[in-house]
């Protein structure tokens, strides 16, 4: 079964000669791959989630339909959180840009975008309370003041960490889908 928003789109990595080459202009598409840390998290999410699938099913067998009915449900949560994991990240279409989180999903359309910076600042490291030193992708919108707006990417998150040089590929196409929809 392919789950298209577990990659990202590949044209982004191409390197044409046109700064944003897309095949469906409508598609929201995210610019960037996910990290082998929110992978990871979700395998081991869907891992889980098979044994317990394993437990509800041998429960169904042997014991009462009301716990193997619990145990089901159980199941099918741990596979929507792990796919919803999957689903986490940034956005972006020519109607705005979509930060996508866990129980959230914020859209900002574009006339709303003033600028989007990338600056080095204190970040959560893989979305903790510790904070460290990094770099930041922040939008700047003209309906809010700068420090109202959680940054969009962080080096340090779940798709960044350890890799500085895909942190700077997905914020300079971001900032490149801002320049060119801010100024149509």
């Amino acid at each position: 079964m392919p789950l298209p928003f577990l990659t990202a789109d590949r044209t982004f990595e191409a390197a044409d000669e046109s700064s944003l080459p897309y095949d469906d202009r409508d598609r929201w598409r995210r610019p960037y791959r996910p990290g082998p840390w929110r992978v990871g998290g979700a395998a081991l999410g869907l891992l889980l989630s098979s044994f317990v699938l394993f437990g509800a099913v041998l429960t169904a067998l042997t014991g009462t339909t009301t716990s193997a009915g619990i145990t089901f449900v159980l199941t099918a949560a741990i596979v929507v959180c792990a796919l919803r994991v999957l689903r986490m990240g940034v956005w972006v279409s020519p109607r705005g840009l979509r930060q996508v989180c866990f129980l959230v999903t914020r859209t900002v359309p574009w006339e709303r975008v003033v600028s989007l910076r990338t600056a080095q600042q204190p970040v959560r490291w893989l979305g903790m309370p510790r904070t460290v030193q990094g770099q930041a992708l922040t939008l700047v919108r003209n309906d809010r003041a700068p420090d109202d707006t959680p940054p969009l990417l962080t080096t340090h998150s779940l798709d960044f960490l350890n890799r500085p040089a895909g942190f700077d590929r997905a914020s300079d196409t971001i900032e490149a889908w801002a320049a060119e929809y801010r100024r149509g």
